[in-house]
């Protein structure tokens, strides 16, 4: 791992801090990172996500050569 000085809002890394229980600041920049870069949800994240309420037609949305239309 690398060491890097970085100018950072204090209170959004008090707030990461808050918000997750963490209690310093390499693990508040950590948390954010990889929240950020996109680390897998776990399967009861996506699964705790099941009907949260979308309501859409897929159809509509896509381009069409989303559909394979040309």
């Amino acid at each position: 791992m690398g060491r890097t000085n970085i100018d950072i809002d204090e209170e959004l890394v008090r707030r990461v801090m808050r918000l997750h229980g963490l209690t310093t600041k390499r693990q508040a920049v950590d948390v954010a990172l990889r929240s950020l870069a996109g680390d897998p949800m776990t399967t009861a994240e996506a699964l705790a996500m099941e009907g949260t309420g979308w309501d859409g037609n897929l159809d509509e949305i896509r381009a069409p050569d989303d559909l394979g239309q040309r």
